[in-house]
């Protein structure tokens, strides 16, 4: 079993380099952001709570991700190929308690991939995103505070997961075929 984190700023890449991997490697995909956009969707109490934290470019408290996360890497049975967690963690406490999350399943991590992509082109990235699709935290001020926030909070992890020894650093820039070599590469050496 494959579980993988793949991690980057804000605009990385991460949701087309995960569909990538789910078509190769038949993982499970696990997107915070699709599963609380979701909820916001259809105004569950979880989205309308969900929406004040994203609204103000904050992270989700731990505890509630945390059980939503557990809910549904449950919900892929217990034979499943892998996962992919797609935003999360984004905190080391989060990581910690993916950890034990999958610990207590007889899970680990295989490997946190990282894709580093310069904060210019990550502006861009996410400027652009924003026209195409409408989100509506895909706007200047918004995407300042998710980046310093990822600068802040998330990019820590990075040394939590090299201290565990499956940090894998992957060079964010070039096609997206170019980049999906790079993860293949990767995953293919686990």
């Amino acid at each position: 079993m494959k579980n993988i984190v793949i991690f980057g700023a804000p605009g990385a890449g991460k949701g087309t380099q995960s569909d990538k991997m789910i078509e190769k490697y038949g993982l499970g995909h696990i997107s915070t952001g699709d599963v609380l956009r979701s909820e916001i969707k259809n105004g569950t109490e979880l989205g309308k709570t969900a929406k004040g934290y994203i609204d103000n470019g904050q992270l989700i408290p731990d505890d509630l991700m945390v059980s939503i996360l557990a809910n549904v890497y449950d919900g892929f049975g217990a034979d499943h190929k892998g996962v992919i967690f797609d935003g999360f963690p984004r905190t080391t406490p989060q990581a910690e308690a993916l950890k034990e999350m999958l610990a207590g399943r007889g899970h680990k991590i295989a490997a946190m991939i990282e894709l580093s992509v310069p904060e210019a082109e990550l502006m861009a990235r996410l400027i652009n995103r924003g026209k195409e699709s409408g989100r509506s935290d895909d706007n200047e001020a918004t995407i300042k505070k998710r980046l310093n926030v990822y600068h802040t909070q998330t990019a820590p992890l990075i040394d939590w997961y090299e201290n565990e020894g499956v940090h894998h650093h992957v060079e964010g820039l070039g096609t997206v075929d170019e980049i999906f070599a790079r993860i293949c590469n990767v995953i293919d050496s686990l």
